[in-house]
C-alpha cells in the first residue's frame, strides 16, 4: 500500500495539496450526549465511515472541482482498504505511506439534534513524520497547501512557506492554551477554528493568532451562531450569521470541513469576504443534512444554486 512520489521539477499540477488527516469514524446515534443509567442501552445501527478532517477537506475541494492531491499515512488494515476504495470511487488523487500502528479511528456520539462528541484514538506514534522526499515534490506542484493538525505533517509548513505557497489549517476546538497547536496556529496564512470551547474569549484568541503568527485571516465557526472573521489590521472580529439549513439537521460531523472548503474555493477565485463566508455557511449547513461523516459532498453547481437561494431568503434567525 505504498506510492511513489513524482521526481524532478514540474509545473503546478494541483490547486490544493492536503497533508494528513484521514481515518475512520464509528458513529453511534444516541438520545443525549450523556451516559445513561445501567450498563447498556440499545441504539440504532452503528456504522463506520471514511472520515477525519483531511479526508473531509480533500473530498470537499475535489467535489467543488478543484484539482486536489491528498497525502498521508495509512494502515494496511480493513480501515485502510475501506478508505482506498472510497477514494478510488470518488476519483480522489491520494498517495500514502504505511502507518506502522494502523489507520486512525474515532468513535463519535451523535445526539437527536445532530450534535456530536468524538473519542479520537490518535494512534500514530509520537515520532512519526512524513519524510521530506515524499511530500516535497507534491508541495512543489501545488498552488495552495492545507496542513491538517497532525504532528506528522508539521514539517510541511517550512517548505510550503519557502516555496511561496499559501497555507491553511484548521485548529478545531483549540482553547488557546495547548502549546502543541502553535506550529499550526502561527504557521498558516489562513487559520480556521471552532469557537466551541472558547466562548467569549474568541476575539482575544483570534487577535493572538494574528499577532503571533503569519496569518492574514482567521475564521472561527460557531455552529448555529454563525462565524467570526478577523483579518490582519482589524480591531475586532466581524460576526456573520448562519444561514437556515434547507433540510433537517441530522449530523454535524464534517460541517467545519465543508465550511472551510467552500470558503476557500471562493477566496481562491478572488471573491469578496462576504461571498466567501456565505458559501462556507451554505456548505456547512448542507453537510449537517446527511448522516455520517463526509458522505454527501456539495458540488460546485449545487453550492452556487444554494448560495443564490440563501441570498434571497436572508440569514437564519438569531440564536437565543
Amino acid at each position: 500500500m505504498t506510492s511513489t512520489a513524482p521526481t524532478g521539477p514540474q509545473p503546478p499540477a494541483y490547486d490544493v495539496l492536503v497533508v494528513g488527516g484521514t481515518g475512520v469514524d464509528t458513529i453511534v446515534l444516541v438520545d443525549d450526549l450523556a451516559v445513561p443509567g445501567g450498563d447498556s442501552v440499545g441504539v440504532p445501527p452503528i456504522r463506520d465511515y471514511v472520515a477525519h478532517t483531511g479526508n473531509g477537506v480533500a473530498l470537499g475541494f475535489h467535489a467543488l472541482g478543484l484539482a486536489t492531491k491528498f497525502i498521508d499515512f495509512l494502515g494496511d488494515d480493513p480501515q485502510g482498504r475501506m478508505i482506498l476504495d472510497r477514494y478510488a470511487a470518488a476519483g480522489l488523487d491520494f498517495s500514502h505511506l504505511p502507518a506502522p500502528a494502523g489507520t486512525p479511528r474515532s468513535v463519535n456520539l451523535v445526539d437527536r439534534e445532530g450534535r456530536r462528541f468524538s473519542f479520537y484514538d490518535g494512534r500514530h506514534p509520537g515520532g512519526l513524520r512524513l519524510p521530506r522526499d515524499f511530500y516535497l515534490p507534491y508541495v512543489e506542484r501545488a498552488r495552495h497547501v492545507h496542513v491538517s493538525r497532525s504532528p506528522h505533517a508539521e514539517a510541511v509548513f517550512a517548505d510550503a512557506v519557502r516555496l511561496g505557497r499559501t497555507v491553511s489549517t484548521d485548529l478545531h476546538a483549540w482553547d488557546g492554551e495547548d502549546t502543541s497547536a502553535h506550529p499550526w496556529a502561527y504557521g498558516a496564512d489562513l487559520v480556521f477554528l471552532s469557537a466551541a470551547s472558547v466562548g467569549e474569549r474568541i476575539p482575544a484568541l483570534m487577535r493572538q493568532i494574528l499577532e503571533h503568527g503569519r496569518a492574514e485571516l482567521v475564521v472561527a465557526t460557531d455552529a448555529a451562531a454563525g462565524c467570526h472573521v478577523m483579518q490582519r489590521g482589524d480591531a475586532e472580529p466581524r460576526h456573520f450569521p448562519a444561514v437556515a439549513p434547507e433540510r433537517p439537521v441530522v449530523d454535524s460531523n464534517g460541517a467545519g470541513d465543508a465550511f472551510l472548503t467552500a470558503f476557500l474555493s471562493r477566496r481562491f477565485s478572488g471573491a469578496a469576504l462576504e461571498a466567501c463566508v456565505l458559501a462556507g455557511a451554505v456548505s456547512g449547513a448542507y453537510a449537517c443534512g446527511s448522516p455520517g461523516t463526509h458522505e454527501e459532498l456539495i458540488s460546485a453547481a449545487a453550492l452556487a444554486a444554494a448560495v443564490e437561494r440563501a441570498e434571497r431568503t436572508g440569514p437564519a434567525a438569531p440564536v437565543r
